[in-house]
């Protein structure tokens, strides 16, 4: 019998290879999001351990982004707040202890990772997006938070819930402070996106209570059930969010990733076809709002189930947010952690063990005009667990290049191409050069190249992404292709991008062959 269930199993998995196969001329599209979380909270992914030297602490990320570049993650969802501390210098919160081994102490050198982690994204053709966690403040009962946190001097902004010190929602105080953390970050560095997760008021705890009560009696805005009020605080944070990164910076995009069910059709018609906790009831966060209101750029929920899962099924909540997504993006958080393909004594759902389980959430949603990439949860799962998930990503998936999606509402001018290209054959390669362009309707320049090479004979096609050599999100106007080969006659293309990734017309082209 159980072999015959395994026999099933595995008909199955290749029965989903087959209906979600793509053609053989099939090529990814120019423009998706690929993100990974790097988690810096108990050191999931970075840095390996605390204390580490500055250099060590460089070493590991630049390791890190290189690994996932050969990948083709275009964005990186990187933790900087944890737990009301920073991974940043320009912060009026202490230094995390993940960082150095003591909370508030500094690195050698007031290394910033923040600052550094910025530079080499954008080197390497990713956005950073700076992943914050608004509500936490510790982690547990044992922690020890230095004199100056904000746990020790203002306790009062606090309740406690399963050992975890959690900033109260309903105080106008708490979120006023945390939006202002949120913009020293917005002002201080040159980020691309601000993202929070999925904590919002706790995941249930069974015999715990939240202890809101005196502040729900003291600030009731008007609500006479506290459940309602809990989700218009999260509500009024959210909202605050958004205007106040645009407000200051236009192109700095928003986003959020919340538990994958928003609410169940038993609970609501609007709801999903699924049975499980939701954001909307137990976490007192309404997602489905946040985005018909438009108050975020983006949405990533975490449908951390498989295709098979009963309760939850993949595919049933990706159909529900493609329906739910009002035009905004929409970004699938996928389970990369949870992958066993190599693990034969695996103890959870046997679909996990699948290697094609992620590989064909990703087919399906590719099928959506609504869904605009992928988040993965999270980095160190790529080079361990994931290991298959990160081959096929590589040779197939995003073999070739990506920029991310285009976000009109807040900026829909594009740049000028690009001045002056010129393409020289020296001995380190061949030699790209060009002037920036002339300022745009919006008065902006260019803060990024898109480089494109073609064979002689070959079709002229930059929406074509196997034809896209290099992208970077700096201003540098200049490039060395390496990877050219002798004898051959390739033609060169330039187009330039704005911060919000508009992209020009490309400069005219640059036909060169090689002795």
């Amino acid at each position: 019998m159980i072999n015959k269930f395994r026999a099933l199993f595995v008909f199955f998995s290749f029965l989903c290879l087959y209906v979600y196969a793509q053609p053989e001329n099939y090529v990814a599209p120019k423009r998706e999001f690929r993100g990974i979380w790097i988690a810096t909270v108990s050191n999931i992914d970075w840095p390996s351990k605390q204390g580490l030297s500055v250099e060590q602490q460089k070493l590991e990320l630049l390791e890190i982004l290189d690994s996932h570049a050969q990948s083709g993650i275009n964005a990186i969802m990187f933790q900087i707040r944890p737990t009301a501390d920073a991974f940043y210098l320009k912060s009026r919160e202490p230094w995390s202890h993940w960082l150095m081994g003591k909370q508030g102490l500094v690195p050698a050198g007031n290394f910033d990772p923040l600052a550094f982690a910025i530079q080499e994204c954008h080197a390497r053709g990713m956005e950073l997006h700076a992943w914050f966690n608004p509500y936490r403040a510790t982690m547990s009962s044992s922690a020890q938070p230095s004199p100056d946190h904000i746990t020790r001097t203002r306790p009062e902004l606090f309740y406690t819930y399963g050992g975890q010190k959690l900033f109260d929602p309903g105080m106008p105080e708490v979120r006023e402070y945390i939006i202002q953390v949120i913009l020293d970050v917005v002002k201080g560095y040159d980020i691309d996106g601000v993202h929070f997760d999925d904590y919002f008021y706790p995941y249930p705890i069974a015999g715990q209570k939240i202890n809101d009560q005196s502040t729900f009696s003291k600030y009731p805005n008007g609500f006479s059930k506290i459940e309602d009020w809990r989700r218009n605080n999260v509500d009024l944070l959210v909202k605050m969010a958004n205007d106040s990164v645009h407000h200051y910076k236009k192109h700095i995009k928003f986003g959020i990733s919340p538990f994958g069910i928003w609410k169940n059709y038993r609970q609501d018609t609007l709801g999903s076809k699924t049975n499980g906790l939701s954001n909307y009831s137990e976490l007192f966060a309404d997602s489905r709002k946040w985005v018909q209101e438009g108050w975020v750029d983006y949405i990533n929920p975490q449908i951390y189930f498989t295709m098979s899962r009963q309760a939850a099924p993949f595919g049933v909540l990706l159909d529900w947010w493609t329906k739910n997504s009002f035009g905004r993006h929409l970004y699938i958080g996928h389970a990369a952690y949870l992958v066993r393909a190599n693990s034969p004594n695996f103890k959870g759902e046997a679909a996990w063990k699948v290697p094609s389980e992620i590989p064909n959430q990703i087919r399906m949603l590719r099928q959506k005009s609504e869904a605009h990439g992928s988040i993965y949860f999270s980095s160190k799962s790529m080079s361990t667990v994931a290991r298959s998930l990160t081959d096929s990503l590589r040779n197939n998936f995003y073999k070739y290049p990506a920029l991310p999606p285009t976000m009109p509402w807040i900026d829909n001018i594009i740049p000028n191409p690009p001045q002056h290209f010129v393409a020289v054959q020296r001995n380190d390669g061949v030699n790209l050069s060009w002037e920036a362009p002339l300022p745009a309707l919006d008065n902006e320049t260019a803060s990024g190249y898109v480089i494109y090479r073609m064979e002689e004979g070959e079709k002229i096609d930059v929406e074509n992404s196997k034809n896209i050599l290099h992208i970077s999100y700096q201003p540098i106007t200049s490039f060395i292709d390496k990877t050219a080969h002798k004898g051959k006659t390739y033609i060169y293309l330039v187009s330039a991008l704005d911060r919000i990734k508009n992209e020009s017309e490309p400069s005219y082209g640059q036909k060169l062959k090689l002795d």
